[in-house]
């Protein structure tokens, strides 16, 4: 028999979003804790406000480790046979499968920046790319989902998952996509 299995690994890039929150917990970890430090030396009971800014230091670094590590976000598509799969792998840890496609329901395939797929509505759009959806690099696959309707994924796969979808996608795309015609 000849099965088809195919998997790539995409970090996703940290955004401007990212950058704010971590910023963000950052002063709150040592903005809290000097408070409590600056009202323990106005206080007559200086002992307590300095355990709770200690404690409230030491909470704050398992917090940021929390906040950074759970920035880390991997996607993986999986193509087994006729089946796109995209999980989420977030901190290496807890990995959640977001979709699962037959690539023979694909409508439209392309890369890069389409104002015409821009215009589209979709019922569900799932975001599994490295950057933003504005990046030339990204790949919009449009499909008809038999539930939810018109959905899109925007994903960047290589030439091996590209090649592992090609038999089971339509002439048009195949066309398109692998023999710039059409």
């Amino acid at each position: 028999m000849n099965d088809i299995f195919i998997e790539q690994l995409v970090n996703k890039k940290r955004t401007m979003k990212d950058r704010i929150i971590f910023i963000a917990v950052i002063l709150m970890v040592i903005l809290i804790p000097v408070t409590f430090a600056a009202l323990a030396l106005k206080q007559v009971i200086m002992g307590y406000f300095f355990w709770i800014a200690f404690f409230m230091f030491c909470f704050g670094v398992w917090f940021i480790w929390f906040v950074r590590s759970h920035q880390n976000v991997e996607f993986e598509y999986q193509v087994v046979q006729d089946i796109l799969v995209v999980s989420k792998i977030i901190a290496k840890r807890k990995r959640k499968e977001i979709m699962k496609l037959d690539v023979r329901t694909i409508d439209k395939l392309e890369k890069g920046d389409n104002p015409e797929i821009r215009k589209m509505n979709f019922v569900r759009v799932y975001d599994a790319a490295e950057q933003s959806s504005d990046d030339k690099n990204t790949t919009y696959a449009v499909y008809q989902h038999a539930a939810l309707g018109k959905c899109a994924l925007l994903f960047n796969p290589n030439e091996r998952v590209l090649n592992g979808m090609k038999p089971y996608l339509k002439k048009e795309i195949v066309l398109k996509v692998f023999y710039n015609r059409g």
